[in-house]
């Protein structure tokens, strides 16, 4: 298997955005998880982890939904590199678009945890405190009927990967906050 250290350098040589970067790392940590919650094996919580460090990888050179575009660029270049099936599937399942059915329960977890992770994390930025520590489900429900804010987001979707997961959405909402708190100075580094 290829090592977390190798899927940053992938992640890298492709990726400059800081946010592009800060997003691919949410999503890992999400990955990871949910992951440690099903008592995966360490084996299995890596490959998770690095399924979503390297779910985006491929955006920012190739950001168009073709078949020249994200994803399916990435899931060429992955293959090339040896990255097992599983991984590039569940990153070709994360874009609706693309067809690719979610059948594992990696694919449907990243699928779930994208779009919520960019959202909880446009949540924390606009509170004074920038802290995922005081940010609430409550809160976080309330962006969501705001279709006004970060307008980018498909709400959709984020509904859409509870439901796959199989839990309420407030449960899947407190679940993702709290992986994040993990990393709440490397989001929202200290002044």
């Amino acid at each position: 298997m290829t090592s977390r250290q190798d899927a940053l350098a992938v992640l890298h040589e492709y990726t400059q955005n800081p946010s592009l970067l800060t997003h691919a790392r949410c999503v890992e940590v999400a990955m990871r998880w949910y992951a440690q919650q099903q008592q995966l094996s360490e084996v299995e919580i890596e490959r998770w982890g690095i399924t979503g460090l390297l779910h985006d990888f491929d955006y920012e050179r190739y950001p168009d939904p073709t078949p020249e575009g994200h994803p399916y660029k990435g899931n060429e270049i992955l293959g090339e590199l040896g990255y097992d099936q599983d991984i590039r599937d569940a990153i070709m399942g994360h874009a609706g678009y693309t067809g690719v059915p979610r059948e594992t329960a990696m694919a449907k977890t990243l699928f779930a945890v994208d779009e919520l992770c960019g959202f909880v994390v446009a949540c924390t930025l606009v509170r004074p405190d920038r802290s995922l520590h005081t940010l609430t489900v409550k809160s976080v429900r309330k962006k969501l009927k705001t279709k006004s804010f970060a307008q980018g987001c498909c709400r959709e979707d984020i509904q859409l990967g509870a439901e796959e997961l199989g839990i309420p959405l407030e449960q899947h909402i407190e679940q993702i906050i709290q992986a994040l708190r993990e990393i709440q100075d490397e989001i929202f580094p200290p002044a």
